[in-house]
């Protein structure tokens, strides 16, 4: 990666109706090369509050791993792909970890088609 692009690795979350759909998600953002991996966790039980209802729901969380190079464009795509209206899309920065993972993470998320 050019010097000016900040490949500050980055784990995003989100979530999704069932693993199905979560899979299918996570596939698509990987072959796009917005993101390096993914983990699909599905049993995550959601509470929140949605047009003034308390809401219970299960669903699977997605753990994405990307780079803040690749994040305003997995900002724009992660949305056209999701079925909610109003996906969950969290990203925390990685601030350690093990150096060869990290640099794979770079390469892939990102890294051109």
């Amino acid at each position: 990666m050019p010097p000016e692009v900040d490949a500050t690795v980055m784990v995003v979350l989100t979530t999704l109706p069932d693993a199905p759909a979560a899979e299918a998600l996570a596939v698509q953002l990987i072959h796009e090369r917005l993101v390096a991996c993914a983990n699909v966790l599905p049993g995550a039980r959601s509470l929140y509050r949605w047009k003034g209802e308390i809401r219970r729901d299960d669903e699977s969380l997605v753990i994405l791993k990307t780079t803040r190079a690749s994040l305003p464009d997995l900002e724009r795509r992660l949305p056209e792909l999701h079925p909610y209206d109003v996906p969950e899309l969290v990203a925390l920065d990685v601030v350690g970890g093990l150096e060869t993972y990290l640099e794979w993470v770079r390469a892939e998320a990102g890294g051109g088609a």
